[in-house]
């Protein structure tokens, strides 16, 4: 509620100043870190399978990383890890403060300043962006497991992203995936799944709101009774006349309308639209970029997407990832 907002910025401006750390807080919260990379990863193949895919598509970069971590290295983190990592990231200049409801600048700014206004500032954060190496060859890891029901299969591509890119090419690269896999009408939905009767599922996903470069991927599951190699050859056959003869303008048309009709109702939301700003924020771009992306969007010219193909879609720069069932040992 609106008359909670001063009541809650109190306490959280105190708890980036004021945080008391111990090891009866810190070790069974780490212990609950660890249940939930069990529950999250440890047990489910198909994390499992994409943490392994991260790993071979980024050799050098930290997005090979995952978020959570690895399990034996949060089993050796200690409260004083801990405290180090507050008091060099919870500071006014790594923050971003976004508020959304029934309020205006005006009146929000006495509020912010007096809460967070009076916190200094911490010591400068230089981000080390280590480089990724070319891509020589393409990469493929495979993982079998006795929990998986149906064959599920991934290709993945480093691509740029909005703060790397340069001219419109993030933004065709969205126009692409939606082209390629963004509904029921897209290319690879429409020709493995409802024409040939080779998939389930088909699509294609474009990530793009990073500090570094993004992933644009395609996915696959075939039909039950249908060989891999016969949908995963029918994919490829897809991507190979996409980049031969390129997409229409009716496509280009089409996934524009849908992606600023989503884009419009996304905003609408009271949580979504602060959440999409922040990420946006913390990913380098800004106010601006962020309201013109519509714009950016209809901008976007049949030559940008062929081209932006032509420059992600490159199988000797691909990392393809193969989930399949596996029967259990029996007794």
């Amino acid at each position: 509620a609106r008359d909670k907002l001063e009541l809650v910025m109190k306490l959280e401006s105190d708890r980036m100043t004021n945080l008391v750390l111990t090891d009866a807080e810190v070790l069974p919260e780490r212990d609950v870190v660890l249940e939930e990379r069990r529950s999250r990863t440890d047990n489910n193949p198909g994390a499992q399978l994409y943490e392994a895919a991260q790993a071979a598509l980024f050799l050098n970069h930290p997005y090979r990383i995952p978020v959570i971590g690895w399990k034996h290295e949060i089993e050796q983190l200690t409260t004083q890890d801990a405290l180090n990592f507050y008091r060099k990231f919870y500071v006014p200049n790594n923050a971003i403060l976004i508020v959304a409801g029934d309020i205006n600048a005006s009146e929000l700014r006495p509020l912010a300043e007096k809460y967070y206004g009076r916190i200094k500032r911490g010591r400068n954060i230089v981000r080390k962006r280590v480089s990724e190496p070319p891509q020589l060859a393409s990469r493929r890891v495979e993982l079998a497991s006795p929990r998986v029901g149906q064959i599920n299969w991934g290709k993945s591509y480093i691509a740029q992203g909005y703060r790397t890119a340069t001219g419109n090419q993030a933004y065709a690269l969205q126009v692409l995936a939606e082209i390629l896999g963004g509904s029921a009408t897209s290319r690879l939905y429409r020709g493995l799944v409802v024409e040939k009767g080779l998939a389930a599922s088909a699509g294609a996903w474009y990530s793009p709101n990073r500090l570094d470069r993004g992933v644009f991927g395609l996915s696959l599951t075939p039909r039950p009774g249908i060989a891999l190699g016969v949908a995963e050859t029918a994919l490829a056959k897809e991507i190979r006349r996409l980049l031969k003869d390129g997409v229409t303008s009716a496509e280009i048309s089409r996934a524009k309308n849908s992606l600023v009709a989503g884009a419009v109702y996304a905003r609408d939301s009271l949580s979504a639209a602060p959440n999409i700003i922040g990420g946006a924020l913390a990913t380098g771009q800004t106010i601006a970029s962020f309201e013109a992306w519509p714009d950016r969007i209809n901008a976007v010219t049949r030559e940008q997407v062929n081209d932006a193909a032509r420059s992600v879609l490159v199988e000797a720069r691909s990392v393809t990832s193969v989930l399949r069932p596996k029967k259990a040992a029996s007794k």
